[in-house]
């Protein structure tokens, strides 16, 4: 690894909310230009506010905008961005989208295709984690071709079992069986769940657990067979296979445990020669880890690891798709403090049903220790906003007092759906006639399928998208008060 190798010069952010304003804040910290992408739903959020140029790639439905890899391809060339960081959801766990960015010399924040293609195969992951020496559940070696075959090897691993979608996650196209009676019914649900959700229904049995817990372990890897592991969180606190609180370290692992199996993991890893950030999931009972997929993105909830070891995770991620390898040695990581993170949903407390809709005034949660993940501004309205509003948490120096900040503060945040006579915030210095002045104006041109630019006017509203075309938005840097003088002078 070469520590003077240069950081990239633009990086798009393929992602929206929180995540996004997440990267683009280390992007600054780092000193790399940014590019928001956005759908038109999204023309007035922060991160496409904040970045330092901003693309609008299609119409609010995610896979017109979000997930079209074209226009996301094409944002790259017309503004020149040498990276992406798809940050997670959308297309952070896509092979096909970072073999075409590679074919185009744009190099994608994460791992490669081959790794995320592995890893995105749960019997494949299965196989690969044993081979590498990971402990996993036992079941079967491969897919169950039907439900005579789930039956047999149900009989030869013992019940309860888990019936699982081979391409699955969150819990969908997943059955507990209990007994042989239950087989036909689970095993068809599931399949035609695994189906409906993911375009594929092959499946596979595990041994089911009775009462373990979720662990997970957080992993950095340079892709050349260097690795570090940056501890546990505890994600046994879920509804609906949903995880809804996080926490490091686990009040249920040792440090020796934790040595131990992050030695494995890291080891593991390191053979696979895996590059960037990346979790090991595990489930944890009786003393025993078994593991049940990995995923090969930046996880909703790194930002606890981050608080217990003081190592910014995007920031690594950025390094090492750079070139420059990790930057810190195992031996340097140290675990501090106790992290919990709270999940907030916009949800209906009677039927817990997603809520969506717009929010007119936004109370959030502040004080020592807490930190707040949200792409909401104060006070925000939005037109399409996340089910998960935002994540506030905790980060006390012990165990024994962090549950109750964490309540206090999720008591203190209000949510009220009605309409906020406070103006947007936009900090742009405004001409009297209406018109951006100088030092931060904004250009407008719309850019054609085919990178064509055309100038826009000054301080104009975004185009909508149309026939495939695509919006730019360039802002200047911003200058200093004396050159701001000079310029106006001028």
């Amino acid at each position: 690894m070469n520590d003077e190798a240069p950081l990239f010069g633009k990086i798009l952010i393929a992602n929206r909310g929180e995540i996004a304003l997440r990267i683009l804040r280390a992007c600054k910290e780092l000193g790399i230009a940014t590019v928001a992408v956005h759908s038109t739903a999204d023309s007035d959020a922060m991160h496409v506010r904040l970045a330092d140029e901003s693309v609008c790639i299609g119409p609010p439905p995610a896979r017109d905008s979000y997930l079209n890899i074209p226009q996301l391809l094409a944002a790259c060339e017309i503004t020149g961005a040498d990276a992406v960081h798809p940050g997670y959801g959308f297309l952070s766990e896509n092979a096909r989208f970072a073999e075409i960015l590679a074919a185009h010399n744009v190099a994608f924040i994460g791992p490669s295709a081959e790794h995320i293609r592995i890893m995105g195969d749960k019997i494949e992951a299965k196989r690969t984690a044993q081979r590498l020496g990971i402990p996993v559940v036992p079941g079967s070696e491969g897919g169950v071709a039907n439900e005579i075959a789930a039956r047999k090897v149900a009989a030869e691993i013992g019940y309860p079992v888990l019936v699982k979608a081979k391409a699955g996650g969150g819990g969908k196209g997943m059955k507990v069986v209990l007994t042989p009676d239950e087989m036909p019914e689970a095993f068809a649900t599931a399949r035609a769940e695994a189906m409906n959700s993911f375009g594929d229904d092959s499946l596979y049995l595990e041994k089911y657990l009775g009462g373990p817990r979720h662990i997970e372990v957080q992993v950095l890897g340079d892709g050349r067979h260097k690795a570090v592991h940056l501890g546990e969180r505890d994600c046994s606190l879920q509804r609906r296979h949903q995880k809804v609180w996080e926490e490091s370290p686990s009040p249920a692992i040792t440090p020796e445990q934790r040595a131990q199996i992050g030695g494995i993991v890291s080891d593991a890893i390191a053979k696979l020669g895996y590059s960037g950030a990346g979790t090991i999931e595990f489930l944890y009972e009786d003393g025993e880890f078994y593991f049940i997929e990995m995923n090969t993105r930046l996880q909703v909830e790194h930002p606890v690891t981050e608080a217990v070891t003081d190592i910014d995770l995007v920031n690594e991620q950025i390094r090492i798709a750079a070139g420059r390898g990790i930057s810190f040695t195992q031996e340097e990581v140290t675990f501090e403090g106790h992290a919990i993170e709270c999940r907030i949903n916009a949800e209906d407390p009677r039927t817990f049903a997603a809520s969506p809709g717009r929010i007119a005034n936004y109370h959030p949660p502040g004080g020592l220790g807490v930190r707040r993940l949200s792409g909401l501004p104060d006070p925000a309205l939005l037109r399409q906003p996340d089910r998960q509003a935002d994540r506030p948490w905790p980060e006390p120096a012990g165990m024994p007092d962090a549950a109750p900040p964490g309540a206090r503060r999720i008591r203190h945040r209000r949510h009220q759906d009605h309409h906020s006579p406070l103006p947007r915030p936009d900090r742009r210095p405004r001409h009297p006639g209406g018109e951006l002045r100088h030092p931060l104006a904004r250009e407008e041109a719309q850019v054609g399928a085919r990178g064509g630019l055309t100038p826009g006017r000054s301080g104009g509203a975004v185009a909508p998208v149309t026939n495939g075309e695509l919006t730019i938005s360039r802002r200047r840097p911003t200058l200093g008060r004396a050159q701001a003088r000079q310029a106006d002078a001028q």
